[in-house]
Parts: structure tokens; C-alpha cells; sequence
């Protein structure tokens, strides 16, 4: 493309030229892990606080049964169903992340991958891996770049410029079109963080528009729409406006050999990825020496700067949902009092349990005032005792990171639950059929085969 900045170029031949069979065996086993867990907890998403509502407000946006909504009996056009389906994802803090980019790189892209393989049908397992594996390159590889604390909402910032790379290259566009599709995603760019601060559900939902955003985004450029060409280095070009300092260079030279989709960790608790070594070190410790709640005095989470400035938000007598998943008093009262931290416990009377809040006016989130603007590690959790004890924990590398990797069954543990909370219920027989099916992705011919099993026959 003639005169275009080097990364829109950049990103637009890894995810074009990029082969299946690039991919290395632990790229290709975790995207497919991935891929499962992601469709679990946006089927969990459809009865979700405010799920039923956008659905219904989406309904009258234009008719049409292109694509499956994930748990749900209705279809949708391919850009609400995207949009749907990415909130589904995120609205329950529990899709997986990309911890050194601060960033859920699934939740905008595989609901835009879905919908566009529901569309035109005739899509494989091995181009849909492929899709994803770039798209997450992209989108994880902005994060990575950026130098400076994140004052935007990334997964839905950079996250759909890496949906835009994926559902690009499963349309076939070429360069040109692609440089233009980054462009017209940019133009639609949404994100902010101001529904993060007030526990807002219009957080995940940006997460949905943009993921619909990068569907229409590569609509237009195949459509032969010219969009901006410095979209990530120019004058007002995404990386200057929503991230300030930058270095590129490392993400580019390692553009297929850095699979970012293999650097993915599990939310093994729903919450907050900067909640997580705080609630690992409480179960640890009362299970090393059990106590009463009435022997608690308090107990203090210590991290990096990201931490605290994402989940030590105080708690509050009649919190919403979004506020609960990111705000650590709750989370911490809850694994305290019920020995875990549920999908349930952001539900119903749970929300406003008064023994919760009592427990959760003795816990306390701070920085460690250290530099790494996206470090979520170290974190060091103290359990005070009434009588003057103390019991500590230092969590190094939180759980289902990729160097403390979830086993298989938990993984799988985790998804049958997820599986429950549908809004159409679905059947054990068919969530067992899609287990079956992601295991061995590479030979599906046709991603219908797995979109029919997400919704009720």
C-alpha cells in the first residue's frame, strides 16, 4: 500500500500471510483451549446483569438469522450477534487475559470470528485457529507496546483492531483493503474507562461494540471504503492518542515466533484479573492454618500499581454486578465466607448480604508504589488474627498463568459450569459433542457445526 505507515503494513501481512501450519503445536493446543473456554463464559454472559436488556434493545436494530446468540434461542444479524456475543463474554470478568498486555484479546475476537463463519459458512477449524492466533498477535501485541499505564479500556480498544486482523483474513482481503479495515475500525474506536471506575455494565459493552465495529469495519474496506492510513503511528493515530509512549519494534520482531495465543492465562476465579493472587492466598493460608471469621482482624493485599488502581475500589452496601467482579473487599468477603468465589455470588441476594460487607470493611488493597505500569505481580497478601497472628503470602505468578497452567479438568471443571448459567438451557449431550469438537478442530470443515451446538436445538 503506497504511502502507508509501517504497522498498519506490518499487521496486515502477519495476519494475511500467516499459514496454519506456521503455528507451533502449543499455539495451536492453546488456542483451542482458549477458544472453549471463551464460548463458556459468554454462554454463562446470557443471563448476566443486563444481558436480556441489550437483546432486547438490539432486537430492533434490524432482522435477520445470520448468526448464533451464544445460550440463547433467537439469531441475529452477524454484526449484533457479535456485538451480543462480546458482551456475553466480558460481562463477568471471567474470559481469559493476556496479563502483560492488560488485555482479554478473546472477548472482542472470537465473537466476530463466530459470527463471520455463521455468515458465509464453509469456514475451517484450521482458518479459524489461524484468525484467532492473528488476531490475538495484534491486539496483544499493541498492549505490549505500550509504555505507559492504560487510560483507555484496552480489550476494547486494541481489541478490536485484532478482530478486524482475524475476521480480515477470513475474508480474504487483501493489503490494501486490510490497511483500510484497521482505518475504519479506528474511526469507530470506543473504550473508555469511566464505566470501569463506576462498575458500569457499559464496560463489557465495549467490548461488544468494537468486536461489531471490526465486522462492519471489514464490510466497508472489501466494500472498496478507503479508511485512514496512520492509524497507529500518525499525528492523532491510535497509539499517541489512547496509549502515549510506544516501542513496536519488539512486537514486530516477533511476528511468527511469539505466538501470543499461547501466552494466554485461565481466569480461574470470576473476577478481576488483579483480584486473583489475593484470593489464591487466602484460600492457601486458611487452608495451612484454619481459622474462625471471628478470629479475622484484617487482612491486606499488597501489588504493583495496576492492581490496586483496577480492583481496590471500596466496597458498597448494594454494589451492581460490574462493580462486585473488580472490587476486592467483595471478592475477598465472598471467598471467606463461602470458601470460593462464584458466577452466583454476583447474583440475587448475594450482592447485598450483610455478613459480606461486614467482612469486606476488613480487607484492603494497595500499591507497592513499584514502576511497571502493566505488572500484575508481585502481589503479597497478610492475614491479621485477633490474637496477634499473622500469616502471609507471596504470590510470584498467579494461577493459570502460562507457568502455573490449569489441568485439563479444571479447565473443563470450569466450563460445564459455565454451561449451566445459559439462558436457553442446553444439553449435557451437546456440551459434551462441543468438548469433543474443540479437541480436534483442525479437522472440522465447516465452524457451523460448532456455532449449532451454542444455542438450543
Amino acid at each position: 500500500m503506497t504511502g502507508a505507515p509501517l504497522a498498519s503494513i506490518r499487521f496486515a501481512q502477519h495476519a494475511l500471510s500467516t499459514r496454519f501450519e506456521d503455528l507451533t503445536a502449543d499455539a495451536i493446543g492453546q488456542a483451542k483451549v482458549f477458544i472453549l473456554d471463551t464460548i463458556g463464559v459468554g454462554i454463562a454472559g446470557s443471563t448476566a446483569s443486563g444481558a436480556r436488556e441489550i437483546g432486547a434493545a438490539a432486537a430492533g436494530w434490524g432482522a435477520g438469522d445470520e448468526a448464533t446468540l451464544w445460550g440463547r434461542s433467537e439469531r441475529a444479524p452477524a454484526t449484533t450477534a457479535a456485538m451480543i456475543n462480546g458482551f456475553q463474554i466480558h460481562c463477568q470478568e471471567y474470559d481469559c487475559v493476556h496479563e502483560r498486555a492488560v488485555l482479554h484479546p478473546l472477548a472482542t475476537l472470537l465473537p466476530g470470528l463466530l459470527a463471520y463463519c455463521d455468515r458465509v459458512g464453509g469456514v475451517s477449524g484450521r482458518d479459524l485457529i489461524t484468525a484467532a492466533a492473528v488476531g490475538v498477535d495484534v491486539s496483544a501485541g499493541l498492549g505490549i507496546a505500550s509504555r505507559s499505564a492504560m487510560r483507555f479500556f484496552r480489550p476494547a480498544t486494541a481489541g478490536g483492531f485484532g478482530t478486524v486482523a482475524g475476521v480480515g483474513r477470513l475474508m480474504q482481503l487483501d493489503e490494501t483493503a486490510m490497511c483500510s479495515a484497521f482505518g475504519l475500525q479506528y474511526a469507530q474506536s470506543s473504550g473508555t474507562l469511566q464505566p470501569h471506575v463506576e462498575g458500569s455494565v457499559a464496560l463489557p459493552l465495549q467490548v461488544g461494540l468494537n468486536s461489531r465495529a471490526a465486522v462492519q469495519a471489514c464490510d466497508l474496506a472489501r466494500a472498496g471504503i478507503i479508511g485512514p492510513s496512520d492509524v497507529f503511528e500518525g499525528l492523532y493515530g491510535y497509539l499517541r492518542l489512547f496509549e502515549g509512549e510506544w516501542d513496536l519494534a519488539p512486537v514486530f520482531a516477533g511476528f511468527g515466533r511469539d505466538w501470543r495465543i499461547a501466552e494466554l492465562s485461565h481466569k480461574p476465579y470470576p473476577a478481576g484479573r488483579a483480584t486473583h493472587a489475593g484470593i489464591e492466598a487466602i484460600l492457601r493460608l486458611r487452608a495451612e492454618r484454619p481459622f474462625t471469621l471471628d478470629e479475622l482482624d484484617s487482612v491486606t493485599i499488597v501489588g504493583p500499581p495496576v492492581t490496586a488502581r483496577l480492583c481496590s475500589r471500596p466496597d458498597m452496601p448494594e454494589p451492581t454486578q460490574n462493580y462486585a467482579q473488580l472490587c476486592m473487599s467483595y471478592i475477598a468477603a465472598k471467598v471467606l465466607l463461602r470458601g470460593k468465589i462464584d458466577l452466583a455470588h454476583y447474583r440475587g441476594a448475594e450482592r447485598t448480604d450483610a455478613q459480606t460487607h461486614e467482612i469486606a470493611a476488613k480487607v484492603r488493597m494497595l500499591s507497592d508504589g513499584g514502576s511497571d505500569p502493566n505488572a500484575l505481580v508481585p502481589v503479597t497478601t497478610t492475614i491479621r488474627l485477633k490474637n496477634g497472628e499473622e500469616l502471609s503470602w507471596k504470590c510470584e505468578q498467579m494461577l493459570a498463568s502460562p507457568a502455573r497452567r490449569l489441568t485439563r479438568e479444571q479447565h473443563l471443571t470450569k466450563f460445564r459450569r459455565c454451561w449451566e448459567f445459559a439462558a436457553a438451557p442446553l444439553s449435557d449431550a451437546a456440551r459434551d459433542q462441543l468438548i469433543r469438537m474443540i479437541d480436534d478442530l483442525e479437522t472440522v470443515r465447516d465452524i457451523r457445526e460448532v456455532t449449532r451446538l451454542l444455542a438450543p436445538v
